[in-house]
């Protein structure tokens, strides 16, 4: 291990030494990463905190023009990438004439040989990064369907992993598996098993597959990991009987990103035992609101069968408050907006000082979620504000596919909505009312989705067609209305 760490220092600095004497970029800059899970994604996050610089990790998933949108925004120097996507990476770097490193995993590539050219000395323009310096750039889609870019400081990044340590056991014999994409893990993974001294390893992200995962944890003697509701329910599905027994070394499996039935949650603590953490909370407040802790989830499976429809407790140094739309605090167990406050609150959206305004109120962070507190402090999520559909863990825009579907000529109104999926925890319905006289098939609706930019995950998975829109008294389409039936009997958290 400490091999290991004196390697990711000398690396790191020698990418320092690339930023600022190579390419002379200046304090506060960006530099953004797009590669698919791979150990290079530590050394470059220390690399570019170790220059003083702003690191911008970008989700492969994302299509060309949401990075487009995201790059824009970010106004990056450079863009690190591996080979697969480095053709769609030199187009953005031409659009605002910027270099490219291209990183070949193992060896070879213009990044390597840029580190190879560099000192491995320490990098002295890290003495120039303050706790209140910006440090990373999160991006996360909003219900605009426009990518977020969530800014934190350093003091808020080591404050958070503080707390994630603490909350999830995180120490110096943790071997954490990153099995989600790399962007989502900074604040909640990265910089915390980096601050205790643990190993940190990195999965393939696509494709999840129950054995790969026992293989993958029983060579490593995995301790930690988390997966999204999606994930666990594949585990449940493909376990021929001996998966507890080849995941015996995890200690810690954290969940959260989506709804997860509770007959599925009782399912997995009997066959895994008490190991889980689930986790609720934003992006914008470095990712840990509340947890429902390992202890919750034992007191569920004997006399608080209630739990598990509740998205726990406060995390430690986070203070969670239900207000009404005055900002004024709700009794307990009536009905608000969960707002967080804490020290490792973002420091906004970078450069839109107007959707900050909106989401940063007083120093507190606004959800978007309306939820109910117990007496005992459980928080329960009842509905959102917001109508982002949540889907293998990935929150999905509907205006998106909105403006896809009102491209066709016979559409008159569209509303896209999330309907129950057990597999993903929510599915992606489109429900349209034509003009009068016009018409469309169900299949032709799907097709033209799929013929747009839109990514695989966003695509409808089904039409359905309504002689007209329910609307509010104001006039605008009722999305809670057009929902309601297929949640019959169901509760959307």
């Amino acid at each position: 291990m400490i091999a290991v760490y004196v390697t990711l220092d000398q690396r790191s600095n020698r990418l320092a030494h690339v930023l600022r004497e190579n390419h002379a970029f200046a304090k506060g800059e960006r530099v953004a990463l797009l590669v698919h899970n791979s150990m290079e994604v530590v050394e470059v996050m220390v690399g570019v905190s170790k220059a003083a610089m702003v690191y911008v990790g970008l989700n492969f998933r994302m299509t060309e023009p949401e990075l487009v949108s995201v790059l824009s925004n970010a106004q990056p120097r450079m863009i690190i990438t591996e080979p697969e996507f480095e053709a769609m990476a030199q187009r953005l770097a031409a659009l605002r004439n910027i270099p490219v490193l291209v990183l070949v995993l193992g060896s070879g590539g213009s990044y390597e040989a840029a580190l190879a050219a560099a000192s491995g000395a320490f990098a002295p323009w890290a003495h120039t990064a303050f706790p209140q310096d910006h440090f990373a750039i999160v991006y996360t889609s909003g219900t605009t369907g426009l990518p977020k870019g969530i800014l934190f400081d350093h003091a808020a990044a080591m404050q958070h992993g503080t707390v994630a340590c603490l909350e999830y056991e995180i120490t110096a014999s943790t071997r954490y598996l990153i099995q989600i994409p790399h962007n989502s893990c900074v604040n909640i993974t990265i910089v915390p098993t980096l601050l205790a001294g643990g190993a940190v390893g990195f999965a393939e992200s696509r494709g999840f597959s129950g054995p790969k995962l026992c293989e993958t944890v029983e060579r490593h003697q995995v301790t930690h990991t988390f997966l999204v509701p999606t994930m666990l329910a594949t585990l449940l599905e493909q376990d021929p009987g001996d998966f507890p027994r080849r995941l015996a070394s995890i200690t810690t499996l954290g969940y959260g990103s989506s709804p997860i039935p509770a007959e599925r949650l009782r399912t997995l603590i009997a066959k895994f035992g008490p190991i889980f953490i689930q986790l609720y909370g934003m992006a914008e407040i470095a990712s840990i609101g509340t947890l429902l802790r390992k202890q919750d989830h034992v007191h569920a499976l004997t006399d608080k069968p209630q739990l598990l429809a509740s998205c726990g407790r406060p995390s430690f140094a986070t203070t969670v408050r239900l207000v009404d739309p005055d900002g004024a605090d709700v009794a307990a167990g009536e009905t608000g907006e969960i707002i967080f406050g804490g020290p490792h609150t973002m420091q906004g959206y970078y450069r839109e000082p107007e959707r900050t305004g909106k989401a940063l109120i007083d120093g507190w962070l606004h959800s978007g979620d309306v939820g109910r507190i117990d007496n005992e402090g459980y928080c329960y999520i009842v509905d959102r504000i917001k109508d982002l559909i949540i889907r293998g863990g990935y929150n999905l825009a509907p205006s998106e596919v909105e403006k896809v579907l009102y491209t066709h000529p016979a559409v008159l109104d569209a509303a896209v909505v999330g309907i129950p999926d057990d597999k993903w925890g929510e599915a992606v319905l489109a429900v349209v009312a034509f003009k009068p006289g016009q018409s469309a098939t169900a299949d032709e609706l799907l097709q033209l989705c799929r013929a747009s930019a839109l990514s695989s995950i966003k695509q409808p998975e089904r039409v359905d067609f309504i002689a007209e829109m329910p609307r509010n008294t104001i006039g605008k389409i009722d999305k809670k209305a057009v929902r309601e039936p297929y949640w019959e009997g169901r509760r959307k958290v």
